[in-house]
């Protein structure tokens, strides 16, 4: 049994030197990039990089609402259905997750482009085919594009949530004379709120950085960090200590918003702890 600590230790050696390889190394040699000259002052010297900053914030919160509104909806229709049907949609709920940023942008340009098939069906009802093709190639377009892949991961999240849910709880408050909405709001959502903040912040993360949805749908019209900073990397006049210092600030926030998420989730899970 002395030798068990070195063998787990031996037999963790790959494991850690494909972490310092290719985590630990690239994201130090970024980091020392971004502070070691006066990229970070100039990102906040330039008032366009803020503005792709609030850009980014304000479309990862956008899609972030949309998706936790849709998912909730959803997951709470799916936790009563009987468990053959709800594992038959969960199959089909969870298949844009397998979908590549690129082939969703395909996707929607195929349905609401500017010769889009529904483009051209609402066009048949009077509908002006640019407003719609100006609608898909901007920022609402984007919050379409991104709640489509991101409410499937908040149904998965929030459905063992709303399936292990004793529903005796809110059915004993309505025969106390609590309508149903109260019982929801009192009971359910209480319970429920961890889970769905966790959600939240998980999605507004991913939206906060997703590239490859933006840059298919919009190109770089649009002013969000990540355009912003394959711009910086992919352009003729690449500057890569300013792409080094966007890259810190990208990272900064998203895992801000991810420790969000694990709070939340550590929190809800000991209240589950608590009440049983």
């Amino acid at each position: 049994m002395s030798g068990s600590p070195i063998l787990r230790l031996l037999l963790a050696v790959p494991g850690l030197a494909l972490l310092i390889l290719f985590f630990l190394l690239p994201l130090g040699a970024v980091a020392w990039q971004a502070l070691a000259g006066d990229a970070i002052r100039r990102v906040f010297a330039q008032g366009d990089l803020l503005a792709a900053l609030g850009n980014s914030l304000l479309l990862g919160l956008e899609a972030g609402l949309a998706s936790v509104v849709l998912g909730v909806a959803v997951a709470l229709h799916l936790a009563r259905l009987p468990p053959g049907r709800r594992a038959l949609l969960q199959v089909v709920i969870a298949l844009p997750l397998t979908f590549s940023g690129l082939i969703v942008a395909y996707g929607f340009i195929l349905l609401l482009g500017r010769a889009g098939f529904a483009t051209l069906l609402l066009a048949e009802l009077g509908a002006d085919p640019a407003a719609i093709a100006a609608f898909l190639y901007d920022r609402p377009g984007l919050v379409l594009a991104y709640s489509y892949f991101l409410t499937p991961r908040v149904i998965l999240t929030l459905l063992p949530v709303f399936a292990n849910f004793d529903h005796r709880q809110t059915e004993a408050a309505e025969s106390m004379g609590a309508s149903r909405l109260r019982a929801l709001i009192d009971i359910l959502a209480p319970q429920v709120a961890p889970t769905v903040l966790a959600s939240f912040a998980l999605v507004t993360a991913v939206a906060f950085g997703a590239y490859g949805t933006a840059l298919a749908l919009v190109g770089t019209q649009i002013n969000i960090l990540p355009l912003r900073l394959y711009s910086l990397i992919a352009d003729a006049g690449a500057d890569f200590p300013l792409a080094a210092a966007l890259s810190v600030l990208l990272l900064a926030v998203c895992s801000f918003l991810m420790a969000v998420a694990e709070i939340a989730a550590a929190r809800s899970e000991a209240d589950h702890h608590v009440r049983t």
